[in-house]
Formats: structure tokens, C-alpha cells, sequence
């Protein structure tokens, strides 16, 4: 076998991919292969892995249809010749001990590897306003994180073992809106009973994160379906804060029951227009806010 295999879901990707490929080359772990799964190519990005494949362990897997990112993450893994399992999302820039590092940690005991990623953000208002603040915050609080509650950090940038993938199973393609596809996998490993770790000394840079409140805000509203479905399915496992009787939460509340996808969408766009003129402290609650209340209410009515 392969010592390593990465699996990316892409679609729409051949601008991002280049990047990641590139990276790819400079890995000082060689003995590894990488499976990009086109989730229906709008983009002639198969032609852009073919020219790498060239010269790169790299190939490719064409849905002829969007079948959701799952599916793509389930042809990539049940494809892969690797002994660790890595996955990597398409607008990922890898250090060069990437592979190298996420196969010493399954050498060094069975588990499953979260990697937290840095985000790169273009100067908009958003990312001067919360993205920026919001992402070191995301990070200090996953390594703060108790090891039973870690499976929640499950994304992007994580692996595992094939034998530990074949014991959990794929990922549930029921879940087609955005997220937790993801979560609902890494918690399921945690069923296992596998330490799951996130792991220091990762460099590994994002250059897709959300550049604007809308996109965030309808990200958050949309996940609302999702959650649902994995509430449905595994208990309400996930920890609530929004109980505690807060000004912030009752501001939330309020929020929430006014949340709509219109709605959502008309806020965030009414945010980016106007968060450079004011107050960093004041723009950075109210996105807070928005954020908080928009998932909330996607939670309630997002599948609606």
C-alpha cells in the first residue's frame, strides 16, 4: 500500500487547485498519492489535474453531477491505496512536512488527526471586522477544547487510518445542505472510542475563507438543516450556551425568531456596507450577533 493518500472534494476548483498541487510537490513524505474528486466539473478542472499528473501522484475522479460533497469525500477515501487517510480541501496550501507530520501521528497511536488551518483573507470589511479576530479565536479555543468534545472540530483538514475509516463508515451522503457532513463523521469516530487529537504544529494556510458577512451569514442559516438532521440522528450531543439567561442570548433569541434566508442575506449585506464606518469594537459585536442569530434561526426553520 501507499503510505499516504490525500482526498480532495472540489467543484469549481481549477483556480484553487494549482496551489494545492503545487504543494503537493514539495512534500518531503514521497510516498504518497493524491485523489481529487470533481463533484461534477463546470470548470475543465480535470484538465488541470491531468497536466500536474504529469509529473505528480495525482488523478482524479469525475462525478458527470453534482452529487454533494460527501459522495466526493466517500469516491475519494473508498478509492484510496493509503494507509493513512488524509483529507484536504481544495484551497489549502500544504507546508512541506504535511504528510510527513499526519503520518507520524498515526505512528505514534491510533487515532484520528484534526489540523487546524490559518486563513489568508483578502482586506474586506469583513475580515478587518470579525474574520481575521474570529479565526485565531476558532483556533485557541479547538486546542483548548476537552479531548471528549474534539470530534467537533472535525473538518477540513483531518486523517485517520483506512482501517478506522472502514470501521466508521462513509460519510453520510443524507447530508447535502451545507455542513457537518463533516462533524457528524468525526463524532461517529468518536463512537469508536479513537483519541481524537488536534494537533499542534500545523502550518497548513486556507486561502477560500469567506471574504463577506453575506457569505457567512447565509453559510450559518444553511447549516441549520443540517444540524437538524444530525440532532435527528444522534441525540442533541452538542453543547448549548444560548440557554444562560444573558442580555447577549435574549439579543440572540430576538434575532433568531426574525431569521429568514432573506432576511439573513439582507442583513449581511447591509453589514458590509457599512462596517468600515464604524467603531471596530461595535462592528465586531454585531457580526457576532448576526452570526449567533442566523444560526439560530437556521436551526429552527433552515429546512424548512
Amino acid at each position: 500500500m501507499t503510505r499516504a493518500s490525500i482526498v480532495v472534494p472540489s467543484r469549481g476548483g481549477s483556480e484553487r487547485l494549482p496551489v494545492l498541487m503545487e504543494s503537493l510537490r514539495a512534500q518531503t513524505e514521497q510516498d504518497v498519492e493524491m485523489v481529487v474528486v470533481l463533484d461534477g466539473d463546470i470548470d475543465d478542472s480535470a484538465a488541470v489535474v491531468a497536466r500536474h499528473a504529469a509529473d505528480l501522484p495525482v488523478r482524479s475522479i469525475v462525478f458527470p453531477e453534482n452529487r454533494g460533497r460527501a459522495a466526493a469525500l466517500n469516491a475519494g477515501f473508498f478509492d484510496s491505496r493509503g494507509d493513512v487517510l488524509i483529507r484536504a480541501d481544495d484551497d489549502l496550501e500544504l507546508e512541506p512536512d504535511f504528510v510527513a507530520h499526519h503520518v507520524r501521528l498515526h505512528e505514534e497511536a491510533r487515532r484520528g488527526v484534526i489540523a487546524m488551518c490559518r486563513d489568508v483573507f483578502p482586506p474586506t470589511p469583513y475580515a478587518r471586522a470579525y474574520g481575521i479576530e474570529a479565526d485565531e479565536a476558532i483556533r485557541s479555543t479547538a486546542f483548548a477544547t476537552p479531548p471528549e468534545r474534539t470530534w467537533q472540530w472535525w473538518s477540513g483538514n483531518v486523517s485517520t487510518t483506512a482501517d478506522d475509516f472502514h470501521r466508521v463508515g462513509g460519510y453520510d451522503e443524507d447530508f447535502r445542505a451545507y455542513g457537518w457532513e463533516d462533524i457528524e463523521w468525526g463524532y461517529r469516530l468518536h463512537l469508536l472510542g479513537r483519541e481524537i487529537l488536534v494537533a499542534p504544529g500545523f502550518t497548513t494556510l486556507h486561502h477560500g475563507p469567506v471574504t463577506s458577512t453575506v457569505e457567512r451569514l447565509e453559510r450559518a442559516y444553511a447549516s441549520g438543516a443540517a444540524f437538524a438532521k444530525f440532532v435527528e440522528k444522534h441525540g442533541d450531543v452538542w453543547p448549548d450556551s444560548t440557554s444562560e439567561r444573558s442580555v447577549w442570548n435574549t439579543l440572540v433569541a430576538g434575532g433568531a425568531r426574525l431569521a429568514t434566508a432573506r432576511s439573513v442575506s439582507a442583513t449581511g449585506r447591509t453589514l458590509d456596507r457599512v462596517l468600515d464606518r464604524l467603531p471596530h469594537y461595535v462592528a465586531h459585536k454585531l457580526v457576532a450577533l448576526a452570526l449567533q442569530a442566523s444560526a439560530r434561526g437556521g436551526r429552527t426553520r433552515g429546512g424548512r
